[in-house]
């Protein structure tokens, strides 16, 4: 019995040798002839295009961006979002005319290469040259096209694209210059809360270099309609667009018109101090005109900005304080302010803010004037 045992074992370990020595003989075969594994190498993403050596990586993927097969333009789109993040490689890829070739993909027929699109050139956006690449390759219409995308990442990465094209002066202009501006205040209204943020940096980028098309466009009516939005940062960048849009007389006249104003003064109490400073900062320029200041007084706006003169935000005790100033200029405001007094001669003694000290001594000579 033992014997019969021993010689079990014997065979089943020969077995297992031979079977083992077979499978090293084949691989040692394998790695000796000409045949290539189908397997892919290890860490190789297969979602992107590999990448040509040195020079070469570009000009390859701006062919296969030209590519009449689908896989093969998602792909190179996929290493270009990577390699896009280098502004040295934003430079080489003008010389090769890729900026052309994503022109060409914004009106592709499949959601993913236009959505892959928009987020390079968003990504493009981010360095000077790319924002004068906009400009001189004329991407900002078509780019603006795909603000009525049936996706909502592609219409998110255009809105991120163009806001992002804004932040040198050229964009605003090339904006502006498509008049681009009416589209996009009648977006507020209906696009979703993220790319209404976006929309609301874009507009108040553009607003710098001017306000005609945005009251043209009832820009007003569309900022104050944002006041009461639950997203605090919403409020936040609508209150700020409110202030950007009254700079001209009639951006003010506009902003009486719309009752902007007793919304404005409900900002006043909010629990984000960024709110607070951006409806006291808007009420601060509206209050300048005369309807302004009376159409302000009547919205019961006094108690809440001198509230506001202890608040830990040191912009929207500035913003206060300037605003008091100018409620300060007719009668029944300055009647009404004779008891912040005190209070401006301690802001003027203990803040730590210079531009808050000087505004607090404006503000007590205007109240305390006499005629």
């Amino acid at each position: 019995m033992v014997n019969t045992m021993a010689e079990l074992l014997c065979a089943v370990d020969f077995a297992y040798a031979a079977a083992n020595n077979t499978a090293i003989a084949n691989k040692v075969i394998e790695m000796a002839t000409t045949r290539i594994t189908a397997q892919l190498p290890p860490n190789i993403d297969p979602t992107k295009a590999p990448l040509a050596y040195g020079d070469r990586a570009l000009p390859k993927l701006n062919r296969e961006l030209n590519s009449a097969t689908l896989i093969t333009r998602q792909r190179a789109l996929m290493a270009l979002c990577d390699v896009m993040h280098n502004a040295e490689h934003i430079c080489s890829a003008l010389r090769v005319g890729i900026v052309a070739s994503l022109r060409r993909l914004l009106s592709d027929t499949n959601p993913v290469v236009r959505m892959k699109t928009t987020e390079v050139l968003f990504i493009m956006a981010g360095h000077a040259v790319g924002r004068t690449a906009f400009l001189e390759n004329y991407i900002i219409i078509p780019l603006a096209k795909l603000f009525d995308d049936e996706v909502y990442d592609v219409r998110l990465n255009a809105h991120k694209a163009i806001q992002m094209s804004t932040q040198s002066p050229p964009g605003p202009e090339g904006v502006i210059n498509a008049r681009l501006i009416e589209s996009l205040v009648s977006k507020l209204k209906i696009e979703e809360d993220d790319i209404r943020e976006v929309i609301l940096d874009t507009l108040h980028s553009c607003m710098f270099i001017d306000t005609d098309q945005a009251l043209e466009a009832s820009a007003m009516s569309a900022f104050t309609m944002l006041l009461s939005h639950d997203r605090p940062s919403i409020r936040c960048k609508a209150a700020r667009d409110i202030m950007d849009l009254s700079f001209p007389l009639d951006g003010k006249r506009k902003a009486c018109e719309e009752n902007t104003i007793p919304s404005l003064v409900i900002l006043l109490r909010d629990d984000h101090a960024e709110v607070r400073a951006k409806a006291a900062g808007a009420l601060m320029v509206i209050t300048i005109t005369t309807e302004g200041k009376y159409k302000s007084i009547e919205s019961k706006s006094i108690p809440p900005l001198i509230s506001l003169l202890s608040d830990v935000h040191s912009e929207a005790r500035l913003n206060a304080i300037k605003a008091i100033t100018t409620l300060a200029e007719a009668p029944s405001g300055r009647q009404e302010l004779q008891q912040v007094i005190e209070k401006l001669q301690f802001i003027q003694e203990t803040d730590t803010s210079d531009a808050v000290i000087k505004a607090a001594k404006a503000a007590n000579k205007v109240i305390t004037w006499k005629p």
